[in-house]
C-alpha cells in the first residue's frame, strides 16, 4: 500500500495514534502541539474549534461549550446512556433520540453536535495529526474498541470515521491490543496468563487472556464505568477544599469555576507525584479572593487516596474470579492506561498477588512500555501484519468460525514414573495446534502414557526458626519476645485424571513427542526414535 495503515486507540479522556516506520519499529505520532496522549476533547469559542490539550485548557473558563468523555456514548440510545460523565463539560441533550451537545458558536448562534459528528470530528483531528507526521495521505486504520462494545457501537464508529475519509479494516479489542504491543518488546517464553487492566481516567477495563502458542484467548473481560483517575482526582479534590476552607473559612466546592482550578491542579499533583515525591500547588484567586499555596509529598497523597487504590486491586482479583482461576494461575498482570504510571498501582499488586505474578508497570521491577501508548502501539502492529492482505482475504482470515475456536477445558500431558503429571498442553489452549518436545535422556523400552489431567492447589506450613536466646549485652530495642508467625505457602500441582492412550517404544536412545489436536478435536501423539527415526503413533 502507497500509504501506512495507522493503529488508533480512542478513549473517553485521551486518544492516541501509531504506525509502523520505515525501520519497521513503532511508532507513537505526536499531534501538532507534540501530545502524544491527546485528550478526547473538543472546545467551540465562536468561530473557532479547539482539540486536544487547546480544548481542555477551555474547561475553567468555557466548560459548556467543551465537550468531554463522549467516547462510551458512540450507538448508545440517550435513554442508556450515563451523561453524568460530561456534567464538567458541556451537557448532554437528546437529539434525535441519541446523545447530543448543543454549542454556542458566537452572535447568539448555536449549533446542534449528535455524538456521532463529535466523533468524526475528533478523528478528523487524529488523521490530519497523522497525516502531517507521517507526510501522506491516511485512508486506512486499524482501531481498538472497549470488549464491551456491542456491534451497534462498533458499527456506529465506522460509520464516523469513514465520514472523515478513514476506512476501518480492522477493529480489535484494546486489551488484545495492549498485550501484543507488550510482547512484541518483552516476549514470554512460554504459555501464560496475563490479566491486561486499563485504568483510565473515567474508566477500568480488564481482561485474563491466555497465550497458548501464540494464539491470545479472552477467558473474561470486567468493567467499571464509575472506577477511574477521576476518583483519585476527587480525593485530592476533597482534601485541597478542606485545607483551603481550614485556612480561609471560604469553601471553594460552591462555585463552579473554583472547582474547575481545583480539578485542573489535582490532575497535575497527581501526575506530578507520579515522577517525584512532592508536587507543589499554587492556584490565583481560587475563592473569594483567596489564593492558594500548598505542597503535598507521595506519602500523603497515597494516604489520601488509599480507598480508591484498594478498588483497583480488587477490580483485578474480581477478573480472576471472573475466570475461574485462582492468583497463582496467572503469571502476570500488565497495567495500561494513565493511572498506572502511579507507582502504588503496582506496588499494591506486588503486596496482595503471590511472588510468582509479574506486575509489568510503572513502579515494579519488570520492564515494560509506557502504559498509555500500549494500546495504540498494538493496533498499528496488527495494521502491519493485515497490511499484507486484501479485503476480501482479510474478511475471510475474520470469519467466526476462524476467530472463534474451540478451547481444551483440561490439560493434555505426560504421566512420569512417579505416577506425577507433565502438562504439554494447558488449559484453554485454543484447536487447532501442534506442540514438540523432545526428550534427549530417554533410554531403552519405554511406555508413553497421554493422560488429561487437571489442577489443584495445597498449602504448606513453614515453621519459624527457632527463636535465639536474649543475649546479656543485647539492648531491649535489639530484641523481641514476640514469636514469628509461620508461613503459609500455596503451590499449584496437576493430577493425572483420564487415560487417553499409551504409546510403546523399545531401544530407543532420545525421543522425540509431537502432539497434534486437529479442528475436529482429534488427538495424535507421535513418537519418534531421534536415532533410528522409526515412529510410533496413537490416536483418539
Amino acid at each position: 500500500m502507497s500509504s501506512p495503515i495507522i493503529g488508533i486507540t480512542f478513549g473517553n479522556t485521551t486518544s492516541s495514534i501509531a504506525y509502523i516506520n520505515p525501520k519497521n519499529d513503532v511508532d507513537v505520532i505526536a499531534n501538532q502541539d507534540g501530545e502524544r496522549a491527546i485528550p478526547s476533547v473538543l472546545s467551540y469559542v465562536g468561530e473557532d474549534e479547539y482539540h486536544g490539550g487547546q480544548a481542555l485548557q477551555q474547561l475553567i473558563r468555557n466548560p459548556k461549550n467543551t465537550i468531554i468523555n463522549f467516547r462510551d456514548f458512540i450507538g448508545l440510545p440517550f435513554a442508556e446512556a450515563d451523561v453524568s460523565k460530561c456534567a464538567n463539560g458541556a451537557p448532554a441533550v437528546e437529539i434525535d433520540g441519541k446523545v447530543g451537545f448543543i454549542v454556542s458558536r458566537g452572535e447568539g448562534k448555536e449549533e446542534k453536535l449528535t455524538v456521532d459528528e463529535v466523533v468524526s470530528r475528533h478523528l478528523r483531528k487524529l488523521k490530519s495529526a497523522a497525516e502531517d507526521y507521517v507526510g501522506s495521505k491516511i485512508a486506512d486504520i486499524v482501531l481498538t474498541v472497549p470488549t464491551t462494545f456491542t456491534q451497534v457501537q462498533k458499527d456506529a464508529l465506522r460509520a464516523s470515521a469513514e465520514k472523515v475519509g478513514l476506512n476501518v479494516i480492522q477493529l480489535i479489542n484494546e486489551p488484545t491490543s495492549s498485550l501484543l504491543a507488550h510482547v512484541e518488546k518483552f516476549p514470554f517464553n512460554e504459555d501464560v496468563n496475563v490479566v491486561v487492566a486499563d485504568f483510565g481516567g473515567t474508566r477500568s477495563d480488564a481482561a485474563v487472556i491466555a497465550i497458548r502458542n501464540g494464539v491470545f484467548t479472552v477467558l473474561a473481560s470486567k468493567y467499571d464505568t464509575h472506577l477511574g483517575g477521576d476518583e483519585l482526582d476527587a480525593e485530592l479534590i476533597e482534601f485541597f477544599a478542606k485545607d483551603f476552607e481550614k485556612k480561609n473559612k471560604s469553601n471553594p466546592k460552591s462555585n463552579a469555576r473554583s472547582l474547575a482550578k481545583l480539578r485542573h491542579n489535582a490532575i497535575i499533583t497527581k501526575k506530578t507525584l507520579s515522577n517525584t515525591q512532592t508536587a507543589t500547588i499554587s492556584i490565583e484567586s481560587l475563592a473569594d479572593g483567596f489564593d492558594y499555596h500548598t505542597s503535598v509529598n507521595r506519602m500523603r497523597f497515597e494516604l489520601v487516596t488509599n480507598k480508591v487504590f484498594s478498588k483497583f486491586s480488587a477490580f483485578i482479583t474480581d477478573v480472576i474470579a471472573q475466570a475461574e482461576l485462582d492468583p497463582l494461575d496467572i503469571n502476570a498482570v500488565l497495567l495500561c492506561g494513565g493511572v498506572s504510571y502511579t507507582p502504588k498501582l503496582a506496588t499494591n499488586l506486588e503486596f496482595l498477588l503471590p511472588e510468582s505474578v509479574a506486575i509489568l508497570g510503572p513502579g515494579s521491577k519488570n520492564a515494560s512500555n509506557a502504559p498509555n501508548e500500549l494500546c495504540a502501539s498494538g493496533a498499528a502492529l496488527q495494521a502491519r501484519l493485515v497490511s499484507d492482505y486484501d479485503a476480501e482475504e482479510l474478511a475471510s482470515a475474520l470469519q467466526p468460525a476462524i476467530v472463534n475456536t474451540p478451547h481444551l477445558p483440561n490439560a493434555i500431558g505426560l504421566l512420569g514414573a512417579q505416577g506425577e503429571f507433565h502438562p504439554v498442553l494447558l488449559p484453554e489452549t485454543s484447536y487447532p495446534v501442534q506442540k514438540k518436545l523432545t526428550l534427549k535422556d530417554a533410554e531403552g523400552d519405554l511406555l508413553v502414557s497421554v493422560y488429561e489431567g487437571k489442577h489443584h492447589f495445597e498449602e504448606k506450613t513453614l515453621d519459624p526458626p527457632p527463636k535465639e536466646e536474649k543475649k546479656e549485652d543485647e539492648e531491649d530495642e535489639e530484641w523481641s519476645s514476640e514469636e514469628e508467625e509461620p508461613e503459609v505457602i500455596r503451590e499449584k500441582l496437576y493430577t493425572p485424571q483420564t487415560k487417553l492412550m499409551e504409546l510403546g517404544v523399545k531401544g530407543v536412545k532420545g525421543l522425540e513427542l509431537a502432539f497434534n489436536l486437529n479442528k475436529d478435536g482429534v488427538l495424535r501423539v507421535t513418537a519418534k526414535d531421534l536415532k533410528t527415526g522409526n515412529v510410533v503413533k496413537g490416536e483418539l
